[in-house]
């Protein structure tokens, strides 16, 4: 079971976590037809927050950048409870949320943590729209959110 993901995550070093529980009322994931939409995905590692703060004021560009990367695992393992995620043909579309400091204008940089992810992965099938959002506050504090909307084939 997603046996080529998993040799790309390998030899990028990375692994596909477990999925994160919701930690409200919603699930991770939800098929219509050949989409497969993640919830929102915080940086969760071990069932903790990696990270908690807002970018450019105790959380660096680099450092979410970085978180945007581990969101997007946690969004695969999300999408993985629904299908095969070799199946995957494209990445549709993926949204960011930044928790961002006053003046902090660099949210495309973050997110593409993820971005950059999908693109290794994927390849062509990696290439997708995107939105990246500075807001004020995420839940439990997490400097950054990311959720994808994938197709499968």
């Amino acid at each position: 079971m997603h046996a080529v993901l998993r040799e790309r995550l390998a030899a990028a070093g990375l692994t596909l976590p477990e999925v994160v529980p919701p930690i409200a009322a919603y699930v991770p994931a939800v098929q219509i037809g050949n989409l497969i939409y993640s919830s929102g995905q915080l940086p969760m590692v071990n069932g903790a927050l990696a990270m908690t703060g807002k970018v450019g004021a105790g959380v660096t560009p680099e450092q979410a950048k970085e978180m945007a990367q581990v969101c997007a695992l946690n969004a695969l393992a999300a999408i993985g409870t629904l299908c095969n995620l070799d199946d995957i043909a494209q990445i549709v579309k993926v949204t960011g949320f930044v928790a961002s400091a006053a003046g902090f204008t660099g949210q495309s940089t973050v997110i593409n943590g993820a971005s950059e992810l999908f693109g290794a992965l994927f390849g062509d099938g990696g290439k997708h729209a995107r939105s990246a959002v500075g807001v004020a506050e995420l839940p439990l504090g997490a400097a950054v959110e990311v959720e994808v909307i994938v197709a499968l084939r």
